[in-house]
């Protein structure tokens, strides 16, 4: 596959004012998070646009296809060509011919595009479509879960500078992080996490996905998808990421913090 170019930026310096209750007022600089239009491609045909720091566009891309159900393995993706342009950056993947059927049909299922592959879909049963059950494994260690949260910090370093990006991580274990990405997006952020996975042979081995963000359906999906088996997230998950997670036998760890978390009570 291509390498993608030289990334755009991760962050800007940007001069804002602080104000304080006295009404005193003083310029300062701040690093704020890069989020640019990055359009995507599919064998030609235009797919989705998704906001996105344009870092790691590759794995997104990768993750992406993946989570979209246009690829089963990373060595169905050919080619990425990155191309940087004036309103934001445009992604064209080129997948092997065998795939270009699934993209046309998914194409044809979408009126408007959106990131997290709901927005635009003519019908409620291409919306919730089956999820493959995911492997039995072994619970992770409560011990593991705590210590990955509280090491997580050292692994984002775009959100040490500008506070404002997500991040998506593999945990082994033992709780430490073996891998991170970081986006303005909790969707493009596991993508990007997924598809380093796949671009590096790397698997879950006992290990599981952490997200800094609440626990949606379409992270579920994504997980499933990538054979997690189990995510955790910091914040809660809704009715229907739940219900989605049982279904594809998801163990789900939800409001994950240092003192405390949350089970689904009928976890696998």
């Amino acid at each position: 596959m291509t390498q993608e170019p030289a990334e755009t930026g991760r962050s800007v310096v940007e001069t804002l004012v602080s104000v304080r209750a006295d009404g005193s007022r003083t310029a300062v600089e701040r690093a704020v998070a890069v989020e640019r239009p990055v359009a995507i491609e599919f064998n030609g045909l235009g797919y989705a646009v998704v906001m996105a720091t344009p870092a790691d566009l590759a794995d997104f891309a990768i993750g992406f296809a993946l989570s979209e159900r246009l690829i089963a393995r990373a060595d169905e993706i050919v080619d990425i060509e990155c191309h940087p342009v004036e309103a934001g950056v445009v992604l064209r993947v080129t997948l092997a011919p065998a795939r270009t059927a699934a993209v046309v049909d998914r194409v044809r299922h979408r009126v408007t595009e959106s990131s997290c592959g709901l927005c635009g879909i003519e019908n409620l049963e291409q919306a919730i479509r089956p999820l493959r059950r995911v492997p039995p494994a072994p619970a992770p260690a409560e011990a593991a879960i705590f210590a990955a949260l509280a090491g997580l910090r050292g692994h984002q370093p775009l959100n040490r500078t500008t506070g404002a990006v997500h991040a998506a991580a593999l945990v082994a274990a033992d709780g430490s992080v073996r891998l991170a990405r970081e986006d303005v997006g909790r969707h493009t952020a596991f993508d990007k996490l997924i598809g380093a996975m796949l671009r590096s042979g790397l698997g879950w081995d006992g290990g599981f996905a952490l997200l800094s963000s609440r626990c949606s359906y379409e992270l579920v999906e994504k997980a499933a998808l990538a054979g997690c088996p189990t995510l955790v997230t910091i914040s809660a998950p809704t009715s229907l990421a739940i219900a989605r997670a049982r279904d594809a036998g998801l163990r789900l760890v939800v409001l994950a913090r240092s003192d405390a978390m949350l089970l689904l009570p009928d976890a696998p």
